[in-house]
């Protein structure tokens, strides 16, 4: 009964994410006027009991006032201190962050070869990037695929690779990256079973995926009962995972947790262990966080960026922006 009662907040989750992302209908290139306002937060005594090793530099929500600010579930960082955001719609929103050289925003829209209409067909929940390359990789969940992505947003390349065939039309690849060896690391959003709340399905590519489509399955193993969102490598190998849980359906209520795990330890068949950073708990100005970029500065710190998907549900969600800094030599190795 209680594994019952705990899932109904996560099928809520799963029905509004499915259900309530736009279908892409705006222009492929429109420029967005958008305000990216503070956000008060609580002191920072309170803060450092939930963030940990981190240290919150600002907290800001973004909205717009033509309606392109909606539903980003993946962030890429840029040159010149810039941010793409990504959303389930196929749309993406290119813009500086507070502290960043300003820069005029702009709205890109992935363009994909295939014709078909409806949310499955577009619904881009993780984000890989190659810079030496400036080429991307998208997972779609509906249809459990990666599609290769050139510099222009374009379709290269797309596969559905046999490891993800039965990872469900919600629950698909919620997370992605590319390792600096070429490799690729996907995690599936929601454990498998509930017997065993903690691990979820992720695969380990040679390379490219298009090119590389035989994957290596592993598990994740994460916090009791959180999905898995999104993750962002730090330069040393160890890459950061974002998660959420939703606490109530009506009115929402999130709880999100940054893990950290070591790439280095990644086994076929193993289990690819995390330590617990920080918990981006309901009683800071939390939302539905799923997107998270890290950037290495000049000092050796690292600027962690995080990002709300609103779901397209303005009266109800914010699309939050959060600013981090974490120093690199006080975050754990798991082994």
């Amino acid at each position: 009964m209680r594994r019952s009662i705990a899932f109904l907040p996560l099928a809520t989750l799963l029905w509004v994410t499915w259900t309530h992302a736009p279908e892409p209908k705006r222009p492929v290139d429109n420029s967005p006027v958008i305000a990216i306002t503070p956000v008060t937060m609580p002191p920072k005594r309170v803060l450092d009991r939930y963030l940990g090793p981190f240290h919150l530099e600002g907290a800001w929500q973004v909205t717009s006032d033509n309606g392109l600010v909606f539903g980003y579930s993946a962030l890429v960082a840029q040159p010149y201190g810039r941010l793409a955001a990504f959303n389930d719609g196929a749309h993406s929103l290119w813009f500086s962050p507070p502290g960043a050289a300003p820069s005029k925003p702009r709205a890109r829209r992935i363009v994909f070869e295939h014709t078909q209409r409806g949310k499955a067909w577009h619904d881009v929940e993780s984000v890989a990037y190659d810079p030496a390359s400036d080429r991307y990789w998208v997972g779609m969940e509906g249809v459990n695929a990666i599609v290769r992505l050139s510099p222009e947003l374009h379709q290269t390349g797309r596969v559905e690779p046999a490891g993800m065939a039965d990872w469900g039309t919600n629950t698909g690849p919620e997370a992605m990256t590319r390792l600096a060896d070429g490799r690729f690391v996907v995690i599936r959003e929601i454990p498998p079973t509930l017997a065993e709340p903690r691990l979820h399905d992720a695969l380990l590519f040679a390379g490219d995926p298009v090119e590389h489509p035989h994957a290596q399955p592993f598990r994740f193993d994460g916090p009791d009962n959180f999905s898995v969102v999104d993750m962002a490598m730090l330069p040393d190998g160890r890459a950061l995972v974002l998660m959420r849980r939703l606490l109530w359906p009506m009115p929402m209520r999130f709880a999100g947790r940054i893990v950290i795990a070591d790439t280095a330890t990644i086994r076929a068949g193993g289990v690819w262990r995390s330590a617990p950073l920080a918990s981006l708990a309901s009683v800071l100005p939390v939302d539905n966080f799923e997107a998270i970029a890290a950037v290495p500065e000049k000092d050796g710190r690292i600027t962690v960026w995080i990002m709300s998907d609103d779901n397209a549900m303005r009266v109800l969600q914010r699309t939050l922006l959060w600013k981090l800094s974490v120093d690199p030599k006080q975050l754990p190795w798991p082994k």
